[in-house]
């Protein structure tokens, strides 16, 4: 196949490059085709089991995968771990029919960034494919809720804000503010930094953290109780 010329690159890199997994071929298929006439969104494969999805993303490294949570060969959750080590580079959506505590923390903690039910209207897919190829966690409120409950406990308490000895304070600095929903964008503004400079930062949080994802820092963080409940938006 020829190399596409410059214009062709410049018009692919300005689109988001989106995998679509999951194992209904007429909703697959339908949202294939109304999410692809989104402005700046593609979709470049799609795929009806997990097996096949962690294969696509391995071979086209799209910039957003939404998948599905029960998924035949490999589960939703399992396909989310295996893409995010082959493609550390894609965000993550979940897409699921299902809003249940055991799907959702475990969704988040396997590295997803997404968690919207199937309920959800195509625009509401579009502003979180956006949004998470832009750095930030989408929640729809159900999940919300039930992953601040499980993380909480019982008492709907999380442990003292306490500091640590891994991270700098800008460190933590960027990891509060990207917890409370603020993308790279503005996160550069609020402390007056560059954008890459957060990129920079978050790599940083994300090594010293052994995750792969900004979900999985903020989970890490409220667990620890660097980050409070009401740091969340």
């Amino acid at each position: 196949m020829p190399a596409a010329g410059p214009k062709s690159t410049r018009e692919t890199k300005q689109k988001i490059r989106i995998l679509l997994a999951d194992d209904h071929r007429a909703f697959r298929e339908g949202l294939s085709r109304i999410l692809g006439e989104e402005e700046g969104l593609e979709i470049v494969a799609v795929a009806g089991d997990g097996e096949e999805a962690v294969k696509l993303a391995s071979e086209l490294q799209p910039d957003v995968a939404i998948v599905d949570v029960a998924m035949p060969r490999l589960s939703g959750i399992e396909a989310i771990s295996h893409v995010k080590a082959r493609s550390p580079g894609t965000a993550i959506i979940v897409l699921s029919a299902y809003d249940y505590e055991s799907y959702v923390l475990p969704s988040m903690e396997a590295g997803a960034s997404a968690y919207l039910l199937k309920t959800v209207g195509v625009s509401e897919i579009a502003r979180a494919v956006r949004a998470v190829q832009d750095g930030q966690t989408v929640l729809g409120p159900t999940a919300s809720r039930r992953l601040l409950s499980r993380i909480a406990g019982a008492g709907g308490r999380v442990l003292p804000r306490g500091g640590s000895e891994h991270l700098y304070q800008r460190e933590m600095e960027v990891l509060r503010l990207g917890a409370a929903g603020l993308s790279n964008r503005e996160i550069a503004a609020k402390l007056v930094i560059g954008e890459r400079t957060v990129q920079t930062h978050f790599r940083n949080i994300l090594r010293k953290l052994g995750v792969n994802s900004r979900t999985e820092a903020v989970l890490r963080g409220l667990r620890e109780g660097w980050i409070m409940l009401d740091d969340l938006p």
